[in-house]
């Protein structure tokens, strides 16, 4: 168990889940925490990651930076999205091994399971089926990090845990167009959208200014703008959505998501999740933080016939609840005071038509989520207005 005062890095402390989980924290009194913005400290640079961890040396490990976007970013910048996060795993967990981190959390997404998973997605569907094309890259570097953690904990002894949430949304989403994912861009189009109607072009210019659209900020004349919001499906009291509105989606507030998190980071063990009675069995030692007896594991390559075969020690994180793409346009519109029509574009492609997952480990291990669907909508317009003053 990780005490008040123990030092605890959280990487992506700016990010959505990131700076929830920061929060989360703090509330909970755990005040000896570290940050680096990407300026500060790039991930993606060993020699950078193994000086940072040589000066703080923390207790424990929250990796919640990754390099992320939407089904379009995810097309475009494929060679990124799996390079510049295994760089980022492999820099992290590393480092986190060779100066003794005692925990470590590791977040991942559910875009990691088959594209025609069953429904909903248990933890063992993982590997049992090609992924979506759209985010091959991205799932690849997401197992890739899970199986660090559960490779580490078989052949080393540690005690890291990875978790998996669901489409997550709330307090510093990213609402920048180019590269948003479907709630926060489908909220900021209707609005826009709205916005156009009304004829109020000093909020659509505040707007554009905190968030340009390619380069087009609230200094363009009003021609430009609509232009280039047009390219995104933003007309006068109209927006043109992708896809057919059906694929079913199931989206976490980032703070449930955040207490989620720190659930397991200061309650939940490996030894918790493969069961501590076959850690017994075979004399593995189990210490008081959780963790294995190094000794008894080292050089043993994650080989312990006595256990059988050990995966899918990863955690699903959601709400197990599930509604379509136009179900959550219609909250939105509602949220938003909306008035005009919302059209989808079936030319475009709908991505995964389905993606609940079984979140029953995560209750069994004594979380559930607080914030249901209809009310985090409200309150992350409500966020969104507030970034905007």
């Amino acid at each position: 168990m990780l005490s008040k005062d123990s030092k605890i890095y959280v990487a992506g402390h700016h990010g959505l889940v990131g700076s929830a989980i920061w929060n989360n924290l703090q509330q909970r009194g755990y005040t000896n925490l570290v940050g680096r913005t990407h300026k500060e400290l790039d991930l993606t640079d060993q020699v950078a990651v193994k000086k940072f961890f040589d000066e703080e040396r923390p207790d424990a490990v929250v990796l919640a930076a990754a390099f992320v976007g939407g089904i379009m970013a995810n097309s475009l910048y494929r060679a990124d999205f799996i390079m510049m996060n295994m760089k980022i795993q492999c820099n992290v967990i590393s480092e986190a091994y060779a100066h003794g981190v005692k925990k470590l959390l590791f977040l991942g997404s559910t875009c990691i399971y088959p594209k025609n998973a069953p429904q909903p997605m248990k933890e063992d569907c993982l590997l049992t089926s090609p992924l979506e094309y759209t985010n091959e890259e991205y799932a690849i570097a997401k197992i890739a990090g899970l199986k660090m953690c559960e490779s580490y904990n078989l052949q080393y002894g540690t005690n890291y845990i990875a978790v998996m949430p669901t489409n997550l949304y709330g307090p510093n989403d990213n609402f920048h167009l180019e590269n948003s994912h479907v709630m926060p861009a489908m909220m900021r189009k209707i609005y826009l959208a709205k916005l156009i109607h009304d004829g109020a072009w000093e909020a659509i210019r505040k707007d554009m200014d905190k968030r340009p659209v390619e380069g087009v900020d609230g200094s363009a004349d009003n021609e430009a703008i609509e232009e280039v919001l047009a390219k995104y499906g933003i007309y006068n009291n109209k927006v043109v959505l992708w896809g057919t509105g059906t694929p079913l989606r199931e989206f976490l507030w980032s703070e449930d998501m955040a207490d989620a998190s720190v659930h397991v980071l200061l309650n939940v063990n490996f030894s918790d999740i493969i069961g501590i009675e076959k850690y017994s069995s075979v004399h593995f030692g189990a210490s008081t933080d959780g963790a294995v007896d190094r000794n008894h594991s080292a050089g043993r390559g994650g080989a312990i016939p006595s256990l059988g075969e050990i995966r899918n020690c990863h955690i699903n994180v959601g709400t197990g609840k599930e509604l379509t793409i136009r179900e959550l346009s219609e909250l939105v519109v509602k949220a938003v005071g909306f008035e005009g029509t919302v059209e989808f574009d079936t030319s475009k492609p709908d991505g995964t038509m389905r993606k609940l997952i079984d979140v029953s480990k995560l209750h069994s291990l004594g979380w559930t989520h607080k914030v249901e669907i209809e009310d985090g909508v409200e309150r992350l317009f409500q966020w969104y207005k507030d970034s905007l003053k």
